[in-house]
């Protein structure tokens, strides 16, 4: 019999180990997307104590200006700032994935416009509250 002709070469398709980290590029709607899941797991992970800072301010006078000092120290400041950009970027990224699940931008080029709106929209604002926060 004849020989049957050559096969196109397909490209390979593995999944990456940790040292290709180092080397393999993210487009940027996955570095939205994992923002989006490192913001949400601080979100949970912070919940209880913003809780209980809550509730326990309104309870007594002294208990509210325990939590004033406490809240007026630079280093709690910057952690409150991490917070807020966390419920930030973990909103408007919310919404952009509720606009990609009604077909709105779904293609690569979409996918990077909204991942580049999403962080400038939550880098901005959370700019807007550091100013009021150290102000």
């Amino acid at each position: 019999m004849g020989q049957s002709p050559q096969k196109a070469q397909r490209a390979e398709f593995r999944n990456i180990g940790i040292s290709d980290l180092r080397n393999y590029r993210l487009p940027l709607a996955g570095k939205v997307s994992i923002l989006h899941r490192i913001s949400g797991l601080g979100l949970f992970l912070f919940l209880p104590l913003i809780m209980a800072l809550i509730v326990s301010v309104f309870t007594s006078e002294q208990k509210f200006a325990t939590a004033h000092s406490i809240l007026t120290n630079p280093l709690v400041k910057i952690i409150l700032l991490g917070l807020i950009w966390a419920i930030l970027h973990h909103a408007v990224a919310g919404i952009r994935y509720i606009l990609i699940d009604l077909h709105y931008k779904v293609s690569k080029e979409g996918g990077h416009q909204t991942a580049l709106v999403v962080l400038i929209i939550s880098l901005a604002l959370t700019a807007l509250f550091a100013v009021k926060l150290f102000a």
